[in-house]
């Protein structure tokens, strides 16, 4: 097997490497969850529901940037690996805007600040398209390995919270004034640069197999796309992906307002405590959970991981008021954040074995029309997060005014505030266990999908037997004889 960029390497130095670049993915969205609303409504006085439709239309653009990138990724040819040429690219592009986000305009009319915006975000968006649709993509061309995978992934993941702790906790020692739009320049000029090195990093550090592109047109990018969606693992993966990182925006998007405006805490520093209680004990959890999901499976961490993170979001409700023990809340914080951490290194080391389903399905290779899917999903869930956010506060009677001046809400809106920030994510976990107990794949049923690919390639003499064909349909949602077919794709033939 022949390969671009270094040769293979998998020891933990290289783990580290790869999974590198996720610190920006981990810690660009906590930065932008918590702070980028609380920019727009306190610091520069946009209407809170306004402000919370931003990032929902600027996903939307990604329903066409995610899929086109995806088909982009596969079908270009470079001395650098075609992934690992958009992740170097990606990562210049995606920093530059990154720090666009927060510049200021020298304007009060609320359609000034909402037209500026919404356009630095669908640009910011594209750039983080271009760098993490083919870095998602990645993993699968790397090696074929599952419990290898899982090695790479849980490496990722930790740099995932990695950059939640440190994104989760430095803003919060700069931007010491809600109201200081200069503040949250500074803070942007700072991580923009070191989420620029450690994409680079992920760039020298990598490695892709040569194969020969795929033979698409850009305008097949949409049916491509869609078609991944045929894959009954696909779909049931999207669910897990879906409520385990929804239930976190909710966590990150109203963090502050709870603090702030229930717990009357922020200038007290509590803000502070609980986002470094939270990503501290994910970290941990991380290390904790990443062996148990090697000798157990992919699927059973969520099992285990989901209650604990409901046990802790639940708990909350008794201390979500002025003056309430703080320690009491810490303590739960933390179980959030172990529970959190099953559940997430789990979710995408699920999610690099989604290109074998694909395939066994469409005959055909695909891992970045696979990711792109999936990143655009993900994208389109936050947005619809921040928008529920934005409508909810102002359904509670949210005051913008009142917090521009840097005033408190009143009880009401307060108690409605905490019901927010707890009701919502608790739905979302009791999703996400459902999902997760009847997801189909553990490391076995992998096995038998890379087997029955071999056997369709003729790599593998054997003949399946009764047993894998029903697992291979099982996973995959077709019928055992119309597998490996490429109009499943879309494709024309």
């Amino acid at each position: 097997m022949e390969y671009y960029g270094r040769k293979p390497n998998y020891n933990f130095l290289h783990q580290m490497m790869f999974g590198m670049a996720e610190f920006y993915n981990g810690g660009a969205f906590v930065i932008i969850n918590t702070f980028f609303a609380v920019f727009m409504t306190k610091a520069l006085g946009m209407p809170a529901a306004l402000a919370g439709t931003i990032p929902l239309v600027g996903k939307v653009w990604d329903a066409i940037t995610d899929p086109m990138m995806g088909n982009i990724t596969d079908r270009t040819t470079s001395k650098f690996g075609p992934k690992r040429f958009y992740i170097l690219i990606g990562a210049f592009a995606s920093s530059i805007t990154f720090l666009l986000l927060w510049v200021r305009v020298p304007s009060t009319s609320p359609v000034v600040l909402y037209i500026f915006y919404l356009f630095m975000y669908c640009l910011f968006s594209t750039g983080f398209t271009i760098l993490f649709v083919p870095y998602y993509g990645l993993l699968p061309d790397m090696m074929d390995d599952y419990a290898m995978r899982a090695k790479f992934s849980n490496c990722r993941m930790i740099w995932s919270t990695l950059g939640s702790m440190v994104c989760g906790l430095i803003p919060t020692f700069i931007i010491t004034d809600t109201l200081n739009t200069g503040l949250y320049m500074k803070c942007a000029l700072i991580f923009s640069v070191l989420f620029l090195c450690t994409s680079l990093v992920t760039f020298f550090g990598t490695w892709e197999k040569k194969k020969e592109p795929i033979n698409t047109t850009l305008a097949e990018s949409f049916p491509q796309s869609v078609s991944v969606l045929k894959s009954r693992s696909f779909r049931l993966f999207l669910g897990l992906y879906l409520f385990g990182q929804c239930g976190m925006d909710f966590v990150s998007g109203m963090a502050v307002y709870y603090v702030d405006d229930v717990l009357n805490g922020y200038g007290n520093g509590y803000f502070t405590y609980l986002m470094a209680v939270l990503l501290v004990s994910q970290l941990v959890g991380m290390l904790v959970w990443g062996p148990v999901m090697s000798r157990t499976s992919k699927r059973t961490t969520i099992l285990i991981g989901a209650p604990i993170r409901l046990l802790g979001t639940l708990g909350l409700l008794a201390f979500s008021y002025e003056g309430a023990n703080i320690v009491l809340i810490l303590v739960l914080t933390a179980l959030i954040g172990f529970g959190n951490a099953a559940t997430l290194t789990s979710i995408f080391a699920i999610m690099a074995d989604m290109a074998e389903v694909d395939e066994l399905i469409t005959s055909i290779r695909r891992p970045g029309i696979v990711s792109g899917m999936a990143t655009f999903i993900r994208k389109i869930s936050a947005g619809v997060s921040a928008a529920v956010i934005g409508i909810l506060l102002s359904a509670v009677g949210y005051d913008e005014v009142i917090a521009n001046q840097g005033g408190r809400q009143s009880l009401g809106t307060q108690q409605g505030i905490a019901l927010i920030f707890i009701i919502c994510p608790a739905i979302l976990i009791t999703l996400l266990f459902v999902v997760a107990a009847i997801f189909p794949i553990t490391g076995k049923e992998f096995a038998v999908i890379q087997k029955d690919i071999a056997r369709r390639k003729g790599e593998e003499p054997s003949v399946a037997s009764d047993e894998e064909k029903r697992i291979c349909e099982k996973v995959t949602g077709f019928s055992y004889d119309k597998l490996w077919d490429i109009r499943n794709s879309n494709k024309k033939v």
